[in-house]
């Protein structure tokens, strides 16, 4: 049986935490940040844990699972 391939865009966005669980970068922080208020720019500092039902969904596009 041949290899199959991951998402590649998904090994790039996502990373594992030591005790397996995923983490991803926050989202709605790359541009317009003058329209957006303080206390919402600093909410979205640091990466977010992703939820169980996100993580099947991942698992599907990465067979290998991710690097550390």
């Amino acid at each position: 049986m041949p290899k199959l391939k991951s998402k590649r865009s998904a090994v790039k966005r996502f990373r594992m935490t030591g005790t397996g669980k995923i983490k991803a970068g926050r989202t709605n922080k790359r541009h317009n940040l003058h329209h957006k208020q303080p206390k919402r720019k600093a909410q979205l500092r640091g990466n977010m844990i992703l939820a169980l039902v996100d993580e099947k969904h991942l698992k599907k596009a990465l067979p290998y699972g991710l690097p550390k």
